[in-house]
């Protein structure tokens, strides 16, 4: 049976929509790793002054002196992004199916003493497995666990916030879904 559009222009049938849902790619996420803070101020500096000066170009479209500030300052933000870029190590994330990141955490459980505290897993095992089990590049658990041990504690949350939240990544428009029902 075919479903069509609100506007009858297109024709989709069942089969079209699951193909499509079954080829869909689960969400990455990736943490970029620099440890050169002059390019990272330079970067943020760079940022900060092409904002400014875009904004102030805006406001005086016909000023062709704002304009041209405007454009170099744009042209140092670039520079800057692709300097930050070239000396950064970037590490890629991928969300795990449910039914693998289920069986993840099963692995995983919480002493009977984290479990009290609420805990749904064991913090002390689970991140560096995650990492691993998530981690595009080939990153292994003991590598996870040697970094989140090793870096500062806002370094290692990051590299765990990049394993963990793209496994909470949602990739479907909910605010259509809170239409379902109304009529």
């Amino acid at each position: 049976m075919a479903a069509s559009t609100a506007q009858g222009a297109v024709t989709v049938t069942w089969e079209q929509k699951m193909e499509r849902l079954r080829r869909r790619s689960l969400p990455e996420r990736v943490l970029r790793v620099c440890d050169d803070s002059a390019l990272r101020t330079e970067y943020d500096e760079a940022r900060r002054a092409a904002d400014r000066a875009r904004i102030l170009a805006e406001s005086d479209a016909g000023n062709r002196v704002l304009a041209e500030r405007a454009a170099e300052a744009g042209r140092r933000y670039d520079a800057a992004a692709d300097a930050l870029r070239a000396a950064s190590i970037h590490l890629t994330f991928r969300a795990l199916p449910r039914p693998v990141l289920e069986e993840l955490l099963h692995a995983h459980p919480p002493t009977d003493e984290q479990a009290a505290d609420g805990a749904a897993f064991n913090p002390d095992t689970f991140p560096a497995a995650l990492i691993a089990a998530s981690s595009t590049d080939g990153m292994t658990e003991a590598e996870a666990r040697e970094l989140l041990d090793a870096w500062s504690a806002p370094d290692a949350n990051a590299l765990w916030e990049a394993a963990w939240g793209v496994q909470q990544e949602a990739r479907t428009d909910r605010a259509d879904l809170a239409d379902l029902g109304k009529g």
